[in-house]
């Protein structure tokens, strides 16, 4: 793939990397295109090596932890997938209309919707990046669409599809997340806000690519929430400030290393190919790439399961947590820490060490108290 001057990709060897990528994969198999929760979930781990590679190679995640043993139920149910198109069929009818009075716009007349389709995803993340730059350029409200935006992470192109992107007539561009859970009351579930601002965080970084070559444009730092009111199927919409979610994102995608590095410590001869390979051998191919698990991984990630049970067999105090295991130093294993809390291993000097001597310690003499009373 060449990447478009339009797209703000800079241009990688692309045809040695997709070769390299496709035989990890499996040559037959095509590639699974990430989206931008998966890459906000990829940001919220970037020190996982494991999870960098499959999804940059396009593995099916989900296929293959069933394949390895450790089926994981993960991903929205069928109903949550009616529902959310269904409502936001709802809200972009009739050319939009609900859509733009949620914007504040009193004549939906006046916005242009432009065509985005395209040959290829290059032809339309260059249709969606020429679309921005004349709506910018007319000065006019415009409404696009589900336009396509690329963004480079680790070194390899990835495509983004946004709900839509409204551009107004003063250059501002803001991204629209129709999300299909209740906002009551004015207020949403907090979590599945957060969700969704860390994936319109990702289609904000992607549009200012776009936005840097093109004069005039601004993206916004908040995008439109649009969800159902109370708990009918009348659209209303909050606006998200999504400033801190874009900054760790950004940074936490900066810190992914290149796939090229990842893949060229592999063994020779390692693939991924589920439809192929057995599952000893599958194994084997995934315990070649460092993972870095954590207990959220099991929200976000499809091979979690596998990981857990690799990690709870290491004895490794990941599985307690990062910010225990931030605390913790150099006792890398529940073993090492229990030992080093009863005194029997570990540098009294060591902070973690006495920290855990010194909670021990406190164990003891609360339950020493609690069985004197107890005897009363």
């Amino acid at each position: 793939m060449s990447a478009s001057p339009d797209s703000g990709l800079s241009r990688p060897p692309q045809t040695t990397r997709r070769r390299q990528l496709a035989e990890l994969r499996g040559p037959a198999t095509p590639p699974r295109p990430l989206d931008a929760r998966a890459l906000a979930a990829l940001a919220a781990n970037p020190g996982c090596r494991r999870r960098a590679l499959l999804d940059g190679a396009g593995v099916d995640k989900s296929a293959l932890a069933a394949k390895l043993g450790s089926p994981a139920p993960f991903g929205q149910s069928q109903f949550a997938i009616v529902r959310g198109n269904s409502f936001e069929a709802k809200v972009k009818a009739d050319g939009g209309r609900e859509l733009l009075r949620l914007i504040g716009v009193e004549d939906p007349g006046t916005v242009s919707v432009p065509e985005l389709s395209a040959a290829g995803p290059e032809g339309r993340v260059a249709r969606t990046a020429l679309a921005l730059r004349e709506a910018t350029a007319a000065g006019t409200w415009t409404l696009l669409d589900h336009p396509l935006l690329a963004l480079e992470v680790a070194g390899s192109p990835v495509y983004l599809e946004p709900d839509a992107v409204v551009v107004r007539p003063d250059g501002g561009w803001t991204v629209v997340e129709i999300k299909s859970f209740p906002m009551v009351d004015g207020a949403a579930d907090a979590s599945k806000v957060g969700a969704a601002a860390r994936q319109a965080a990702v289609y904000v970084l992607a549009l200012e690519r776009v936005a840097a070559a093109t004069e005039g444009a601004r993206v916004a730092q908040s995008v439109l929430l649009v969800c159902p009111k109370d708990f009918s199927n009348l659209p209303t919409a909050s606006v998200v400030d999504v400033r801190k979610q874009r900054s760790v994102t950004r940074r936490q995608l900066d810190r992914l290393t290149r796939i090229d590095e990842i893949a060229a410590a592999l063994p020779e001869g390692v693939s991924f190919d589920v439809a192929e390979r057995s599952a000893e051998e599958l194994t084997a191919a995934v315990e070649c790439v460092p993972h870095q698990y954590a207990p959220e991984c099991l929200a976000a990630c499809e091979l979690a399961f596998h990981c857990r049970s690799r990690t709870r067999q290491a004895d490794a105090v990941e599985t307690l947590g990062r910010s225990v295991r931030g605390e913790l130093g150099g006792l890398t294993t529940v073993a090492a820490v229990l030992a080093a809390a009863r005194g029997e291993e570990g540098d009294p000097a060591d902070p973690a060490v006495a920290a855990l001597r010194r909670a021990r310690a406190l164990r003891e003499e609360a339950l020493s108290e609690a069985g004197a009373r107890a005897c009363r």
